[in-house]
């Protein structure tokens, strides 16, 4: 006989949405938490991000209201303004998470637990162990620092920099991915001057090319420098702040250094090498479509697993797994085709491959691209321009991906996520009657290809045996 059904460690949105199923299944379950309730998404991940982002973009809206009559006195921003309002913000969503546990009847421990066995997990804050038919893992990711170099213990993470006391006058931002470029974005229009370093060429190394270069320009021309092959090899502290040596010999000065590069999924710790479950280099948890480990009442789900980071996948698996192992209804979750979002500024909506994803596996692609600048910018004055790709198999119509640069772009990748997921071909775009005067009309009325590529058609043993220049890009 166990002491509950269901022992979730981690209540984030995966582990939250998981036992208030199960619950409401009539299992008995536990959570344990041993920072706050609601995961990073909540507390120091994408809503307090989201917050900053809206703060930001005030800057733009003062600046554009002149060209539409609006006479305004000098704009002043106040940090700590900002942050408290968004401590209230995160604290009253952190209460509405532990509300819905409660309302379930599910069981919360504010404490770290670890594994003891496959069925048994120890409350550290109490030592008291507590059985369980079935275990899940909803541990998360934590921010992983690199370059290892001297003086790192001098840097903040994406964790610390929401409860900074100040706005950081200079900040240096090491990374190119999703998160170094959105602080870069939303700190720049704050008024921080910001350095972003990173190892690669460009930023956003996953997304569409053309995408990533216009949004690598539109953050230059907000005041973002690059330093783009470099990363910092010593950080020293000083009584002027941070000195920071990069790999090209070049020094920078800054209030801050920021690490973003990256997040590993954190499962240091908890136990699960002792009891045979199988991580993956990263130390991620591997499991099946199902969530189930290599041990068979041990089960995860979120970004512990490495597949697919972020939020609403969590939450679908969280739910998916206590259909599956509570509700006798088995369910998977699908990873194929999720939107996507960068919330830089411009916005980045993404669902689907990319052009050259698509090339490698497809041997037709027509491309149809546009560029234009959005009529809000016609009176403003504002140098910007809205990026749109759609991208099709050439052979069949279906529209394989879809690339939005701009305004309301995660608006946009919201609803063509439906489109892209039910298999809409062009015709069915080009169908579609435009909603004017709009930026997301362009997606219905473009109707001249920009591109076209075929390829010969390789079953893949050929394609193994081509030299790597005769191989599909």
């Amino acid at each position: 006989m166990f002491d509950v059904d269901l022992f979730v460690i981690g209540a984030g949105s995966g582990g939250v949405r998981a036992a208030r199923i199960a619950a409401g299944y009539g299992a008995k379950v536990m959570v344990a938490e041993e920072f706050r309730v609601g995961g990073t998404c909540v507390i120091r991940g994408c809503v307090p991000k989201k917050l900053l982002v809206y703060a930001s973009r005030f800057a733009d809206e003062f600046a554009d209201a002149e060209g539409y009559g609006w006479s305004m006195p000098q704009a002043r921003f106040d940090w700590s303004k900002l942050v408290a309002a968004k401590e209230k913000e995160i604290s009253r969503l952190s209460a509405i998470y532990r509300s819905h546990l409660e309302a379930a009847g599910v069981t919360l421990v504010e404490s770290r637990a670890v594994l003891e066995d496959a069925h048994s997990v120890r409350i550290l804050s109490e030592g008291r162990i507590v059985t369980a038919r079935v275990i899940l893992i909803a541990t998360g990711a934590t921010p992983f620092l690199a370059p290892d170099v001297p003086g790192l213990e001098h840097a903040i993470t994406s964790n610390e920099i929401f409860d900074l006391l100040e706005l950081p006058r200079r900040i240096l931002i090491v990374g190119g991915g999703y998160i170094a470029v959105e602080f870069a974005s939303l700190l720049a229009r704050l008024g921080s001057q910001v350095t972003l370093a990173m190892r690669s060429e460009n930023i956003l190394r996953e997304f569409d090319e053309d995408l990533r270069i216009s949004l690598r320009d539109a953050l230059a021309q907000a005041g973002v420098a690059f330093k783009f092959t470099n990363l910092p090899t010593k950080i020293e502290k000083s009584p002027q702040g941070l000195n920071v040596a990069l790999t090209n010999g070049d020094s920078i000065a800054a209030d801050e250094v920021m690490v973003a590069t990256g997040r590993h999924p954190n499962t240091r710790g908890l136990g699960l090498e002792d009891l045979g479950v199988a991580l993956d280099a990263l130390g991620a948890i591997k499991v099946d479509q199902y969530s189930r480990s290599s041990v068979p009442s041990i089960y995860a789900v979120g970004d512990v697993t490495n597949r697919l980071a972020l939020t609403p996948v969590a939450v679908g698996e969280g739910h998916a797994f206590a259909d599956t192992v509570f509700g006798d209804k088995k369910r998977a979750i699908d990873h194929k085709n999720v939107a996507t979002a960068v919330f830089s500024t411009p916005e980045l909506g993404t669902v689907g491959l990319t052009e050259a994803a698509a090339r490698a596996q497809y041997s037709c692609v027509d491309i149809f691209a546009t560029r234009f600048r959005p009529l809000k910018a016609a009176l403003s004055g504002r140098k910007e321009a809205v990026l749109m790709k759609i991208v099709v198999d050439g052979e069949t119509d279906r529209v394989l991906g879809v690339h939005v640069l701009g305004e309301g772009a995660a608006e946009m990748a919201q609803l063509l996520g439906i489109a892209v997921k039910l298999g809409a071909k062009k015709a069915d775009f080009d169908a579609t009657v435009a909603v004017h005067p709009t930026s997301a009309e362009e997606l219905v009325t473009l109707r001249s290809r920009t591109a076209r590529y075929e390829q010969m058609k390789l079953d893949p043993g050929e394609a193994a045996a081509l030299p790597d220049e005769e191989r599909m890009p």
